[in-house]
């Protein structure tokens, strides 16, 4: 089940992103932006929804908010331990779906070059359309047009 994530749950946002990141670590030198996400924040501006089991148990969650003409899908968090099981997947479908009817022409994201996303991301369809440094951190910037 996907749904919207509400404040008390936040605890279990946060150490979904805890548990999914550090693996990158290494890679990049430092901690990923969404380790450290005002999760707060983005739950109360609604820009947090969640997948959970069926017995409500947090297994990822996704990130995404409108902005000129697009949706930005910021963060998509699967729990280690359920990776692999297509739970990612459903919710950047449900970011897209969400988009769709309220005339968004396209979902954009940003990849701080976690090598194994990038081609998930083409898989489903984006397609990289730039690549710059921000902020210390070499991000992969893609586009998915919902035309």
């Amino acid at each position: 089940m996907i749904r919207q994530a509400v404040p008390s749950g936040e605890p279990e946002v946060r150490t979904c992103a805890e548990q999914a990141y550090p693996r990158y670590v290494p890679a990049m030198g430092r901690t990923p932006v969404p380790m450290v996400a005002d999760f707060p924040a983005q739950i109360a501006g609604g820009h947090v929804y969640v997948a959970t089991d069926d017995k409500g148990v947090l297994e990822a969650f996704i990130v995404f908010y409108a902005e000129e003409g697009h949706v930005m899908l910021e963060n998509v968090a699967v729990l280690p331990s359920v990776a692999g099981r297509g739970v990612g997947k459903r919710l950047i479908a449900f970011c897209e779906d969400t988009a769709r009817p309220r005339g968004f022409g396209a979902v954009h994201l940003s990849n701080e070059k976690m090598i194994e996303n990038l081609s998930i991301y083409t898989r489903l369809g984006h397609v990289e359309v730039g690549r710059r440094s921000e902020a210390g951190f070499n991000r992969v910037y893609f586009e998915k047009s919902l035309a």
